[in-house]
């Protein structure tokens, strides 16, 4: 264990922290995040499951921390309870739409 001294009590100490932009994951990366198979992430963009954008097949897949989050609580339903994909979907919109709308309301009882 290290001991340091200090001879001055009221020592001030600057610690410059640099802003960075959200994380973002490649598509091979966010699928070992979620221990699904690439393949498999690639299907539930083509389904939408993250938006329209993702589900062009010339959309440049690229993840973020809130997608890797609905990623792991997607696989987690499909593996934990008996409904169907097309279901899982369905829920998922609706959570999004709700998320969205959470927002929206804090926003406007802040303004």
């Amino acid at each position: 264990m290290n001991n340091i001294v200090l001879a001055d009590k009221n020592l001030l100490t600057l610690v410059c922290v640099t802003e960075t932009g959200p994380a973002t994951y490649s598509l091979e990366t966010a699928a070992g995040l979620a221990d699904i198979h690439p393949e498999m992430l690639r299907h539930y963009c083509r389904l939408g499951l993250f938006g329209d954008v993702q589900a062009r097949p010339e959309a440049d897949l690229i993840f973020d921390d809130d997608d890797i989050y609905q990623l792991r609580r997607f696989e987690h339903y499909r593996r934990n309870t008996p409904v169907s994909r097309k279901t899982l979907r369905l829920i998922f919109s609706l959570w999004r739409d709700i998320e969205l709308l959470q927002t929206e309301l804090r926003y406007l009882r802040d303004a």
